[in-house]
């Protein structure tokens, strides 16, 4: 496979993961207006800083939940085969839109979280960061009083800087840069392909469905599962160390 070849050469290979990266581990995709809890609940209006500030008993439900049903899955194949490339230092780092956590969880260390995480919470008032479980207990108050919210990026607010400009410069430099289960309809994270590519890097782009920036791509793989394409694309390099 060519991705494999590309992989061997490249001195910087970017990932950046969307919504097909978790389903493979079973999680539904929130942002499908027919399916879960996005099905029951206006997203933009209960997922947001007027709930939080306004609406906050339905808010902490919702988000109770959304942090239950994150628990109730984990890291698939591919979570795992990112985690081992990056130890044996053929990925620079991971984008993603995922809040989740499972790049973390799999072991890898350099993951951009540019929606936050569901793994932890934080409160509004003095930033003090606590495990998600706080709200699995019914706990929603830091030990300052202060209210503790989700760690995630609510309807109404900015990217954090951090991971943005991490992100950003990543794609600036990288060689390589390998979407996997994205549709790329998010803007402004959609742009950082486009970014890579503009300064030179080769792009990939694996995902179920076509998306709008395929024909930028070097490379596209529809209707075939993320884990399953890297296996193949690991077990290839493997062999070439042979």
């Amino acid at each position: 496979m060519m991705i494999a070849k590309w992989l061997k050469e490249s001195s910087s290979t970017t990932i950046f993961t969307g919504a097909g990266m978790s389903t493979e581990s079973g999680l539904p995709d929130f942002r499908s207006a027919n399916q879960g809890l996005w099905k029951m609940k206006d997203p933009s209006r209960i997922a947001s800083v007027q709930a939080l500030n306004n609406n906050v008993e339905e808010f902490f439900e919702f988000y109770r939940n959304r942090v239950a049903g994150v628990k109730e899955f984990a890291p698939n194949k591919g979570h795992h085969l990112l985690a081992k490339w990056e130890r044996n230092e053929m990925i620079d780092g991971i984008i993603t839109q995922n809040v989740d956590g499972f790049h973390t969880e799999a072991g890898s260390q350099n993951v951009m979280e540019l929606h936050g995480t569901l793994k932890k919470v934080h409160c509004q008032s003095c930033g003090s960061e606590y495990d998600s479980d706080e709200y699995m207990k019914g706990n929603y108050r830091c030990e300052c009083g202060g209210t503790l919210r989700p760690s995630v990026v609510l309807f109404g607010e900015m990217l954090p800087e951090n991971a943005f400009s991490h992100a950003l410069t990543l794609s600036e430099k990288t060689d390589l840069f390998i979407v996997l289960g994205s549709s790329l309809s998010v803007s402004p994270a959609n742009q950082f392909p486009l970014i890579a590519k503009q300064n030179g890097a080769k792009l990939v782009i694996i995902n179920m469905e076509p998306t709008e920036f395929d024909h930028y791509a070097d490379l596209v793989i529809h209707e075939r599962k993320i884990g399953e394409v890297l296996d193949e694309i690991d077990t290839e390099l493997q062999e070439n160390l042979l």
